[in-house]
């Protein structure tokens, strides 16, 4: 089925077809009549179905060109389409009919994705290139396949107001957001993604609109429910006439994957789409995606910050069916590790070795524990659940706009000791994500930007500071005056990311090769590759607080690999009575790889004795695989 529509819900949108014109359908149910208006010229009324669905075929409109939906005759109301393809003047202006067949795809071969060892980029597509556009996106492809990413997140690029944002308040949720390109422009970046062998998925956002641009309202109150979320009122998807606002919706994740070949969505705050429903909205939009994928493979990501597990069972166990969900516990441990900080969301958590241990044995840390940030019990049991389906990261955008000065984790941190977390993430058993520019420890910050008209401008400024003021570090009156105006243009361009970087610093060029040597480790050595395809197995001990070492085995147990990950200071572990320790049958440890290597900017490699004990260096990670002993020892 061509055009904005769920496989199971009715049409919307302007649809094209070259032997009888273009079919415009739109749900407005409390409208008493609606025309549509093509290049301004006379409105054109349209049909009303008893459910408040209005349609027309005109057959002379062509792609390319403009139309708005006038409104009960009221020129006042003359509205762009809800489910417009293209906004190419921005929220205000008029929708542009599209062809989405127009492009000729070259990735016909390409089978999709699963998620079991994938490695996550997340980018901004306005901040990622100097031109902040699609184009300049692809231009950047060979440097993550170079790094080892394997699939791309795109941060929303629904339809928002301003020159810049985030995309988080997106009003036109079909659009892609004018200012990075034409439709076009979107559907090459994936086609050369796919040739490069990377997929792309796609940041949605399904629990509220934006405040700015959103004419939802004119069509029909009954898109919102009574209920709020922190960025604006809920959906309606368990209300009365919810089975619109639902079809809307499926219909909208279908349509990424069908008409530009995405890979996947990754939806944003799922605790925040409420649905009191049998079946909840989050379960049928995925069944819908999949439809649409045809003879592919796709992934769906939650964020959920109660940590959900059920998110990633399957449907047959009561769960939602998605792929994966968003670790925040090893982020927060991640960071008071790094930075010893242990306030407001960071409040319980240590940074210890037992919680990484935790993180690589169990996914989540906290599973219905009580929890004294919040004062109630937090997350749920992960029996079960494969250690692929929990994303594990050190930045993302949010978790770096939320930190002092909107800095990156590398700018806070002990070298040695970033460099061992960051071998952490990328050789453990989770689905590692890494955040635009981190692979060369930008000095770019990533602070929260959103352009908006200066009253709202204003507000926005004003909550953010509140939300950043849970940090006291970050309470007093003049941190709070240091927090970036988010409706600046200087504040958005802070963010660009400098690609000199990568190659200007001795800096940058180590720390990427660290991460680009990790994660061709974790591609190319068998066990790490069974074990981030769910087919080796992970177990952990605890050396002391801030040294563990995990052993990973696959089909053949005699065979393991061994990671040491030392956060503290030089360790002489003697004597050793922990069995993860033990030699392998007939071999001993043979050190493969170590953080510390001067090509990384480290201290240099000094490998001790393991005879009568270990002598592990402080702020390292070590990897060892196993090595025949000597004939006649």
């Amino acid at each position: 089925m061509r055009g904005g529509s769920s496989e199971q819900g009715r049409p919307l949108g302007a649809r094209w077809n070259p032997d009888s014109g273009v079919d415009f359908h739109l749900w407005a149910p409390q409208r008493r009549n609606v025309a549509v208006v093509i290049d301004d010229e006379k409105p054109l009324a349209m049909r009303r179905d008893e459910e408040g669905y209005w349609s027309l075929r005109v057959t002379d409109a062509r792609p390319g060109m403009l139309y708005r939906y006038l409104l009960d005759g009221d020129t006042n109301l003359c509205r762009a389409d809800p489910a417009s393809r293209f906004q190419p003047q921005g929220p205000e202006g008029p929708s542009e009919i599209i062809d989405p067949g127009a492009y000729a795809w070259t990735d016909d071969e390409w089978p999709g994705i699963g998620m079991p060892g994938q490695v996550l980029y997340e980018l901004h597509v306005g901040s990622f290139s100097e031109a902040g556009t699609w184009e300049g996106a692809l231009g950047k492809l060979p440097h993550l396949k170079e790094l080892g990413v394997s699939v791309i997140e795109v941060m929303p690029i629904a339809e928002f107001p301003g020159e810049f944002g985030w995309g988080y308040d997106g009003v036109y949720l079909y659009a892609p957001y004018s200012r990075y390109g034409r439709p076009e422009a979107l559907r090459a970046f994936v086609d050369a993604a796919h040739s490069l062998g990377m997929g792309v998925i796609l940041d949605v956002v399904y629990n509220h609109f934006g405040p700015s641009g959103n004419y939802m309202r004119d069509f029909s109150a009954d898109y919102f429910s009574d209920r709020e979320t922190e960025w604006g009122t809920a959906l309606n998807y368990d209300g009365p006439r919810s089975r619109p606002v639902r079809d809307f919706i499926c219909g909208n994740a279908a349509y990424w994957i069908r008409e530009y070949h995405l890979d996947g969505l990754r939806l944003d705050a799922t605790q925040s789409m409420f649905d009191e429903s049998r079946v909840h909205v989050i379960r049928e939009l995925v069944a819908c995606a999949r439809t649409a994928c045809k003879d592919r493979s796709i992934i769906v990501v939650a964020e959920n910050e109660p940590q959900d597990s059920n998110l990633v069972r399957s449907v047959d166990l009561g769960g939602a069916g998605l792929d994966g969900v968003w670790n925040d516990d090893f982020h927060h441990s991640a960071i008071a590790a790094l930075t010893g900080h242990r306030e407001a969301y960071y409040t319980d958590y240590c940074g210890r070795a037992q919680e990484f241990v935790a993180a690589a044995r169990h996914g989540f840390l906290y599973q219905g524990q009580y929890y004294q940030w919040q004062g109630k019990r937090r997350g749920a049991p992960t029996t079960g659940v494969p250690a692929h389906a929990f994303v594990a990261f050190i930045e993302n955008h949010d978790q770096v706009a939320n930190g002092a000065c909107s800095r990156r984790t590398s700018r806070l941190s002990h070298p040695g000791a970033h460099r061992a977390l960051t071998s952490l993430l990328l050789l453990g058993p989770w689905t590692p994500l890494l955040f635009q520019g981190q692979e060369w420890a930008t000095a770019r910050p990533f602070p929260f930007f959103a352009q908006h008209e200066p009253e709202l401008a204003w507000l926005v400024q004003k909550g953010r500071r509140e939300f950043l003021a849970q940090f006291p570090s970050l309470a007093s009156r003049r941190a709070q005056e240091c927090v970036p105006a988010p409706a600046a243009r200087e504040t958005f361009d802070s963010a660009k990311l400098d690609w000199s970087e990568s190659l200007r610093t001795r800096e940058g060029q180590a720390s990427f090769a660290l991460h680009r040597d990790l994660l061709e480790l974790r591609r190319s050595d068998p066990i790490l590759r069974a074990v981030s395809l769910g087919t080796g197995s992970v177990d952990g001990a605890v050396l002391t607080d801030k040294c563990l070492v995990l052993r990973m085995i696959a089909e053949h147990p005699t065979d393991p690999r061994l990671l040491i990950v030392n956060l503290g200071d030089d360790l002489r572990f003697s004597p050793c009575p922990e069995p993860l320790l033990a030699p392998p049958w007939k071999a001993w440890w043979r050190l493969a790889w170590c953080s510390d290597d001067v090509r990384y900017e480290g201290p240099g490699i000094a490998e001790g004795d393991r005879e009568d004990g270990w002598s592990i260096p402080g702020y390292a990670a070590l990897f060892f695989v196993p090595e025949a002993e000597a004939q006649g020892e």
